[in-house]
C-alpha cells in the first residue's frame, strides 16, 4: 500500500536520538495506530510496549532482533518486533519506515 486514507495526523513529531530519527504519528478510524519515519545514520536502540510490525521501504542497514544475530536487510524488508522487547540497528543510509502497532 502505497498510501494511507481518511486518517488523522497527529501534528507533534516524535524525536529521538537529537533528531537522527523522526516519525509522524496516524491515527485510524478502527483505532489502528502507525508510524512513519525517517532513520539517518547511526546506531539505535529502540525499545517496544506493543507488538510492532516494522516495514522499511528504503536505506541501508542492519538489525539485531531480540536472541538473533546481527542482519542486513535488504529493502524493502518487512519485519515483526516482539512485545515488551527490544531490538538494535545500525543505520548506514537514510531509511524510510513505517511501523504499526499491533494491540
Amino acid at each position: 500500500m502505497s498510501k494511507f486514507e481518511n486518517v488523522t495526523a497527529v501534528k507533534e513529531a516524535n524525536i529521538y536520538y537529537d533528531g537522527k530519527v523522526t516519525s509522524r504519528t496516524l491515527e485510524f478510524n478502527d483505532g489502528t495506530i502507525k508510524s512513519l519515519g525517517i532513520m539517518l545514520p547511526g546506531e539505535y536502540t529502540f525499545g517496544t510496549n506493543e507488538a510492532e510490525i516494522m516495514e522499511i521501504m528504503s536505506g541501508e542497514l542492519e538489525i539485531k532482533l531480540p536472541n538473533e544475530e546481527w542482519k542486513t536487510l535488504s529493502t524493502p524488508e518487512t519485519f515483526n518486533v516482539p512485545a515488551n522487547s527490544s531490538f538494535d540497528l545500525k543505520i548506514k543510509t537514510p531509511t524510510d519506515y513505517c511501523c504499526s502497532y499491533i494491540k
